[in-house]
């Protein structure tokens, strides 16, 4: 059964002192792409997060975005009271020699001078990683099932599609033998046009029509058209990706479709050929979002 390459998936788990937010979209691309958006912190294990990703989405434009929203009241930046200290005696001798009053206007622009702040870099957690790692594999879980469920409606659309095809197929018969004759008809009546059809060779004439419609026979493309659809039928049911696959079957139906067309010389057998045409057009874009 074919899966769509549009998904949406969203886990979260709680660690000690923050909550995790994973969020995964993915969209339809002819080969994985991946884009991450995660905190500094674990900038180290991306290469192990674009590898669960190639090992369950395998195609399509990924895009995974971690969030992290602190739940406590510790924090990685603290001021260096020493400094600040420092700066305010300096700040304040400077004023009294100037003869300009001290107040909380000077503190407020200490705070705004070099390294009066510092902030500590987080150290990544094995422990924390092995939660939040589960966490982006129920994000995964939960996209693929997203997955499934779009691909169903794909599913049904390409089936119905393939079904007018099949149907548009049969309805040809009824109007081959009718254009045979029409076409040996048509030939007979212009020899009577000639000044002398009684200097026609007729075995000549016989082969020479014989090859004519030999050219317009289409058996051989029925044929290779309602094998193509067969196996287009054969190869979406297998568990596993074949929207490329489809791809090239339904590149091959749209050549014998087109043979069809350019052999009818028939107004209503190129009617059919027209609604096939537009059917396969609908099945290739429904493709296009195939797995």
């Amino acid at each position: 059964m074919i899966k769509s390459m549009t998904g949406y998936g969203k886990a979260e788990c709680e660690l000690a002192q923050k909550k995790i937010t994973i969020e995964v979209k993915s969209l339809n691309s002819k080969v994985l792409d991946v884009n991450t958006r995660i905190p500094g912190v674990y900038r180290e294990k991306e290469i192990d997060i674009r590898r669960e990703l190639s090992e369950k989405l395998i195609r399509g434009k990924v895009d995974l975005s971690l969030f992290s929203e602190s739940l406590g009241v510790e924090s990685n930046s603290a001021i260096n009271s020493a400094m600040v200290k420092g700066y305010f005696n300096q700040l304040s001798q400077i004023s009294n020699e100037l003869g300009l009053p001290v107040s909380e206007v000077t503190l407020q622009i200490i705070m705004q001078l070099p390294e009066v702040v510092k902030t500590t870099r987080d150290e990544l957690d094995e422990n924390e990683w092995k939660l939040i790692l589960r966490a982006i594999r129920e994000a995964l879980n939960a996209l693929d099932i997203f997955r499934v469920q779009e691909g169903m409606s794909l599913y049904n659309d390409i089936i119905l599609n393939l079904n007018t095809i099949t149907n548009l197929l049969e309805q040809i018969t009824p109007y081959e033998l009718e254009r045979t004759t029409r076409v040996k008809d048509r030939i007979l009546d212009g020899l009577k046009d000639l000044s002398s059809p009684e200097g026609v060779d007729h075995n000549r004439l016989e082969q020479e029509m014989i090859f004519y419609l030999e050219k317009l026979d289409i058996n051989e493309e029925k044929v290779r058209l309602s094998n193509h659809c067969s196996f287009f039928l054969e190869t979406i049911e297998l568990n596993e990706p074949v929207g490329k696959k489809l791809g090239f079957i339904a590149q091959e139906i749209g050549r014998e479709i087109n043979t069809l067309g350019s052999k009818a010389n028939h107004t209503e057998m190129q009617k059919l050929v027209i609604g096939m045409k537009d059917a396969l057009e609908r099945i290739k874009e429904q493709l296009l979002n195939a797995l």
